[in-house]
């Protein structure tokens, strides 16, 4: 038998209640003794007159037989414009959070007028109020150009350049110009046709590429300082400069020709930095012996007048002792740089030569003094005997038997 049988009034088994309903009068039934789940028909329909209640309407008929139907009350007109308010402000605050990235910044324009340069981190704008534009201050843009131009000796040349920037000042760079990046453009193009056209053509093809480079940096920078875009520049690179192709060859062959001319300009100063510092190592080098030379001979002379300053003041005090000092010096000079020996044995003997000078060449003085033995023995008896005449006779007065040697200087 089915638990909702139709016409069993109170006798409803229901398979949740443990139980048929316990039924009152008139068909109108009592809640039962079990757990009944809650009727979702029923759920709805009080929400409904729940919110019908809320926004003045008809309360809808309570259930059962025994039920009575339950009174209107007057409609609110405020309620559900205000509830929509309330859900459209809600909205509206909702939408006016974003993120600000740490490579960003943000520019808030409030009904199209300045109003703040938000940082990076989470930020809130009335929508609709504020507009907010992101701008990038960390990238790293770039921009390149080809242009021919004309030069300053009227020939024309090829220039690929390229520039990369940043963006320093995100409200310049939002409001004061309408579009950067054709900006930028034109006042590249603007520079490099200035410093171009007053330069010559060689320059830029050789040695002067970093001079324009710098050259167009400086008055690059310089319009977007006047400019006010809020731009500021990095480098600034010349790709590549070349004539026109019509005569690409005669211009390379001039350029080899330069080249050759440093090149050899370069090895002319090679040699010049090697002679030059040796010319004057020889040329200090004389001017230091002449010097020295100049000082030996200076103390010499002055060495000579002391030793002759002496000398007076000796030969004031005894005359004929220095004369005779004097004289046996310069003999022993002059004879101690010859090589032969004269020897006066006697006043009517013969003159004897001893050829001491050969000997000395023949062998050493170990040798000399070993053959000196095998000299005649006369001989030198007469050489002994003559030096001890000649030492007395010295020592007594200038008497005849003297030497001839020494009458003969005498």
């Amino acid at each position: 038998m089915a638990w909702n049988e139709p016409g069993g009034g109170g006798n409803q088994h229901d398979p949740w209640s443990g139980g048929g309903r316990r039924g009152g009068g008139n068909g109108g039934g009592g809640k039962g003794g079990g757990n009944q789940p809650p009727d979702l028909d029923e759920a709805l329909k009080k929400f409904q007159d729940k919110l019908n209640g809320m926004l003045g309407g008809r309360g809808g008929k309570k259930g059962g037989s025994g039920g009575k139907g339950g009174g209107g009350k007057p409609r609110n007109a405020f309620t559900l414009p205000g509830l929509l308010i309330v859900v459209a402000l809600a909205i509206w605050a909702a939408s006016g959070f974003y993120l600000v990235d740490q490579s960003e910044r943000g520019v808030v324009l409030r009904f199209g007028k300045f109003q703040e340069v938000v940082t990076p981190g989470l930020q809130w704008n009335p929508p609709l109020i504020d507009d907010v534009r992101m701008v990038n201050v960390t990238r790293v843009r770039s921009l390149t150009q080809t242009q021919s131009m004309l030069t300053r000796d009227e020939n024309i040349v090829e220039v690929e350049i390229s520039a990369q920037y940043q963006v320093s000042d995100p409200r310049d760079f939002v409001l004061n110009v309408r579009n950067p990046q054709l900006s930028i453009e034109n006042a590249l193009d603007s520079a490099l046709r200035h410093v171009v056209g007053g330069t010559d053509m060689i320059d830029i093809l050789t040695s002067g590429r970093e001079i324009l480079g710098s050259s167009v940096a400086s008055r690059l920078q310089s319009y977007q300082d006047s400019y006010g875009t809020g731009i500021r520049l990095q480098t600034i690179n010349i790709e590549s400069t070349s004539a026109p192709d019509q005569v690409i060859d005669a211009f390379d062959d001039v350029i080899r020709a330069r080249e050759d001319r440093q090149r050899t300009i370069n090895q002319g100063m090679a040699y010049a930095n090697a002679i030059i510092p040796e010319a004057q190592g020889q040329a200090q080098r004389i001017v230091e012996q002449g010097q020295g030379y100049r000082e030996s001979v200076v103390a010499e002379a002055r060495g000579q007048a002391s030793r002759f300053s002496a000398l007076l003041t000796q030969y004031e005090d005894a005359p004929a002792i220095m004369r005779e000092r004097l004289y046996l010096d310069a003999v022993s000079e002059v004879f101690g740089n010859t090589s032969k020996v004269m020897v006066d044995v006697a006043n009517d003997a013969p003159l004897m030569y001893l050829p001491l000078d050969q000997l000395g060449r023949s062998g050493s003085s170990s040798a000399q003094q070993g053959e000196e033995g095998e000299l005649d023995p006369r001989v030198l008896e007469r050489l002994r005997g003559t030096q001890g005449a000649s030492s007395s006779s010295g020592n007594t007065s200038n008497s005849s038997n003297t030497g001839g040697i020494r009458r003969e200087g005498r």
